[in-house]
């Protein structure tokens, strides 16, 4: 029940900040799910890729409402991502269960790093006279 719980919390918070910064919720989700809830790496992972699907169409149908959309980026992205994701999933079926966390964790610091760099390039720039 506890997990139910603590999934459904990770559900709303991931869907307001998909809904309020426009990315998915893998960077909270595949944590949680291995740390909280005690996936393995590959299943966290599996899982959040299902499991934003929802929040992203309830996204894309609003987003298309306000006639945000420009379709053909998004239709090659989308067809991109297709064959990305294939190639991610056999990649990590590949890699032993320690190296897919690492990796994991490489990337949410690399995210992390990138994030920090252009808020402090933008304050800088604000600052100048």
């Amino acid at each position: 029940m506890w997990a139910l719980l603590a999934a459904g919390v990770l559900g709303a918070l991931a869907g307001v900040l998909a809904g309020l910064f426009g990315v998915g919720g893998g960077i909270l989700f595949v944590p949680t799910l291995t740390l909280v809830l005690g996936l393995t790496q590959i299943h966290a992972e599996a899982s959040s890729l299902l499991a934003i699907l929802p929040a992203a169409m309830v996204g894309a149908w609003r987003q298309v409402r306000y006639d945000n959309v420009r379709w053909r980026p998004a239709l090659v992205i989308g067809i991109a991502a297709i064959g990305g994701v294939e190639a991610g999933v056999q990649i990590a079926e590949s890699l032993p269960e320690h190296a897919l966390r690492r990796l994991f964790g490489v990337l949410v610091l690399l995210v992390a790093a990138h994030i920090a760099w252009r808020a402090l390039r933008k304050s800088s720039y604000a600052s100048r006279p």
